[in-house]
């Protein structure tokens, strides 16, 4: 796995639209090399954010939208269209203004779809679907996304892992449902970390005060177990895209000398 890199942006304004950019460039890039491009979004503040500076972005339209694959790090177990789904928000910020195909927008199931309330049957779906997306070339059970964004809580927690409980210890299965999350609502669906280290770039978002404390554990040797965003990592790259408060308590010595 790689070691963490950091970009300290001014504030998370800057942050957002600098993420978007980057965002832009490497599906560019991606699409440009394989014909396709293939990116894990992620919900909450800095997620949206993110999309959607993108979507305000002039340099949108170089991306080739019909060839780029969405999955998701993790989702709320709650019915379609509810405004809590990071879909929902999702489609919101961004997915509503450009043309996506619809079939490479992989939502992770609902509580109200085929799977009723069970959402380790939910979970085992979407394990299935990505199974099935992986190629000869990705050497595992999910694909090769080029990048995987997961947003950093005050807890460290990065998708549905949170500190301690099961599904961060999981170290077969690539989805799980997740019991009793300790931040509403309580059952979740979730990439695990085998599932996120198959990414060949890893971007952990994290903007704001509350974030602070968190980032500094989670750079400063904790074990993934508690601390899950310590244990995201990419293939060829992770980054850690922050703001100033955000980086406020790391130790000088991990401090980036030239960020912007």
């Amino acid at each position: 796995m790689s070691a963490p890199q950091l970009v300290v942006h001014h504030d998370k304004e800057l942050m957002a639209q600098a993420a978007a950019a980057r965002l832009i460039t490497k599906i560019v890039d991606a699409q440009a090399a394989r014909g396709s491009a293939s990116v894990v979004l992620t919900g909450g503040r800095n997620g949206n954010a993110l999309l959607a500076a993108l979507g305000t972005s002039p340099a949108r339209d170089a991306i080739d939208w019909p060839r780029l694959d969405l999955w998701w790090g993790d989702e709320r177990f709650l019915p379609e269209g509810d405004p809590e789904r990071n879909i929902t928000q999702a489609r919101g910020a961004l997915l509503d203004s450009v043309p996506v195909d619809p079939k490479r927008v992989h939502a992770m199931p609902a509580s109200d779809g085929v799977y009723d309330s069970d959402v380790d049957a939910a979970a085992a779906a979407y394990a299935a679907e990505l199974a099935a997306a992986a190629g000869p070339e990705d050497h595992g059970p999910v694909p090769s996304f080029d990048v995987l964004m997961l947003g950093v809580g005050p807890d460290t927690h990065v998708a549905s892992l949170f500190p301690e409980l099961p599904a961060v210890r999981e170290t077969d299965r690539t989805v799980v449902g997740v019991h009793g999350a300790p931040k509403p609502p309580p059952t979740r669906i979730s990439l695990t970390l085998p599932a996120i280290r198959s990414a060949r770039e890893v971007w952990l978002l994290a903007a704001g005060e509350d974030k602070a404390k968190a980032v500094a554990i989670a750079l400063s040797g904790a074990g993934e177990v508690q601390a899950p965003a310590a244990g995201a990592r990419g293939r060829s790259r992770t980054l850690w895209l922050l703001d100033a408060a955000a980086a406020s308590q790391l130790p000088r010595a991990l401090y980036p000398p030239a960020s912007p």
